[in-house]
């Protein structure tokens, strides 16, 4: 995979959705920073996640994160967990499963052709000819 010159992080690309405030934003970085590895392979500009919660500290909540990345089809992850850092915490790991076995599945070794198309081929030199047996 190719070096991404403006890497996405949590701190860069994260909004805060419904039920939590802008003053909630930077605890729920601290608390999704163990995703910045996996987002690196992105850039900055192409990636947006959003978090929000249904219901907040009570019976039934529903903590959601959105991932979009440009080229790839929309992630979400969600958890009913009642303690909202346990919650925070589930769909965070539960993010990086899913963006993990995207990057799986578009790997050559998980391909057949792609990894035969990857094999470079052996180099003839024009200026000698292959030796002929004489067939009796």
């Amino acid at each position: 995979m190719s070096a991404v010159a403006n890497p996405a992080t949590v701190a860069e690309c994260l909004r805060v959705g419904a039920g939590f405030s802008q003053g909630d934003r930077n605890w729920i970085a601290e608390q999704f920073a163990t995703l910045d590895a996996r987002l690196a392979g992105f850039h900055a500009d192409a990636t947006e996640l959003e978090v929000s919660v249904k219901d907040r500290e009570a019976r039934g909540q529903k903590v959601t994160l959105e991932c979009w990345v440009a080229g790839r089809q929309k992630i979400v992850t969600t958890s009913a967990e009642e303690d909202l850092h346990a919650a925070l915490n589930d769909v965070r790991d539960d993010l990086r499963r899913r963006l993990n076995d995207a990057k799986t599945k578009q790997e050559p070794r998980h391909n057949k052709h792609l990894r035969d198309v990857g094999q470079p081929a052996v180099e003839v030199k024009p200026d000698t000819e292959p030796a002929r047996a004489e067939a009796d």
